[in-house]
Order: structure tokens, then C-alpha cells, then sequence
């Protein structure tokens, strides 16, 4: 019998699913679920890249990355942060973590002169929100590129493996898979990990919170989510139309 709160075993993530397409007007698209954690995923094309890159004389294109929760993604109704006149340093800091994840895996300079923004909008928030926003980003990415070679706008892929991102965590019961909000809320240990297709580790963050862990917890934590990813991956592939 199951020590966590959902019965799950240790290493058995939530129910996932993806539901691809789901916005008509962006060039990818997906709602991706993690249980009770959804996310809504887009990827959008503009034709031009930041002034910045120009003035450094930055060849390619550039993709970035924005992260937000709804007003009822939570138990209690937040403010929209427009109203308070500035991102807070939870959302900057998951934005540009988004942004970095997919860049690791994206030659830009096959992008051509344009930018591609990933928005990743928490429709309703049970834990994991980060890593359901990269894991999807990643199909809206996908099938966005798919799209841009098809109309024949990139004509050489991108991207270069895949990446999808899990959190780990150390409670009561172990090592964990994939904490949802009670889990990690209690947690001795929280992680997120981010990981490509062939094993590289693209980012780890991992705090202790009552008391220290040992290696051999981490060691476990880093298992566990080099088996999900894993999995995370064989599901984006079949979502994007590229499972074998």
C-alpha cells in the first residue's frame, strides 16, 4: 500500500493527457493535463526578432517564453497581474526558466529572422505548473515548426531532440514522482528537473526545505525523473505525430 496521498506508488506519475489544436488562431497548440494541474500551451510567430539581437548583430531568430496563472487557477481568486502593473518574481523567473529549457534543444539561427513566443497560461493549479508549461511548450513548439516547414517558411528543422521537464521530491513516503499540491506543500524536498531526449541535463532546482538531504535521496530524486521524462517524451512524440 501507498504512503502518498493519491495512492500512487513512488515512481507513478499523475494521469497525463494532451489535447493538441485547441487554439485555431496560434501556429501550435495544446491543453495539457497533469491530474488536476492543466495548462494551456501556445506558440505564436512573429516576423521580426528583438532589437537587441540586431543591434549585437545576432543571426536567426530568437524564442521566448511567457507564464501566467488565471485568476481561478487556485483555490482562492488572484489578482491578474496586468492590474498590479508588473509581473511577479515567480512568473518572471518561470517564464525565462521555460525559455531557457526550449532554447537548449532550438538552433535558432534556422529560425530565419523571426520569433516565436511560447505563452503557457495555469488554468487550474494542483502542483507541477512549471514542468506541465515546458513538457507542453514543447508540443506547441513542435507542431508550430511543423507548420512553418510545411508552408516552407523554415526549411531545415530546428530542433534538435526533444525535452520535457517532471518534479521529484523527497516526503514520508521516499523519494516521489511528480508531487501534486499536498505533496508538495509537506515535502522535506522539492525538484524540478529538466531533461533532453538523449539524458542531458538542460537545468536542475532543488531546494531542501526541513532538513537537509543526502545523496543517495538525490541520486534516487534524479532516477526517478530521468524514468519520467522518459515517458514524458514518448508522450510528446505521439501527441506531435512522431512516435514509431
Amino acid at each position: 500500500m501507498s504512503n502518498r496521498p493519491s495512492q500512487r506508488q513512488n515512481n507513478e506519475m499523475r494521469e497525463i493527457s494532451v489535447e493538441t489544436g485547441i487554439n485555431d488562431y496560434a501556429e501550435g497548440s495544446c491543453l495539457i493535463s497533469f491530474g488536476n494541474t492543466k495548462v494551456h500551451c501556445t506558440a505564436s510567430v512573429q516576423e521580426m526578432v528583438p532589437r537587441w539581437m540586431k543591434m549585437q548583430g545576432k543571426k536567426g531568430g530568437w524564442l521566448t517564453a511567457e507564464y501566467g496563472m488565471l485568476p481561478r487557477s487556485t483555490h482562492d481568486r488572484i489578482d491578474r497581474e496586468a492590474t498590479k502593473g508588473k509581473q511577479s518574481g515567480r512568473t518572471l523567473e518561470i517564464s525565462r526558466l521555460i525559455g531557457r529549457s526550449l532554447r537548449a534543444v532550438v538552433d535558432l539561427e534556422k529560425l530565419g529572422g523571426r520569433t516565436i513566443w511560447l505563452d503557457c497560461d495555469v488554468i487550474q493549479a494542483d502542483g507541477g505548473t512549471r514542468t506541465a508549461s515546458i513538457t507542453g511548450a514543447f508540443i506547441a513548439l513542435h507542431l508550430c515548426i511543423q507548420k512553418l516547414m510545411l508552408e516552407g517558411k523554415v526549411k531545415q528543422n530546428p530542433i534538435q531532440e526533444y525535452v520535457a521537464a517532471i518534479s521529484c521530491g523527497v516526503t514520508n513516503a521516499g523519494a516521489v514522482i511528480d508531487l501534486d499540491y499536498i505533496e508538495d506543500s509537506n515535502a522535506v524536498a522539492d525538484s524540478n528537473f529538466v531533461m533532453t531526449e538523449s539524458g542531458g541535463l538542460v537545468e536542475i532546482q532543488s531546494t531542501a526545505e526541513d532538513k537537509a538531504i543526502n545523496e543517495t535521496e538525490f541520486l534516487e530524486m534524479m532516477r526517478l525523473a530521468k524514468n519520467g521524462i522518459a515517458d514524458l517524451i514518448h508522450m510528446q512524440k505521439q501527441a506531435t505525430g512522431q512516435a514509431s
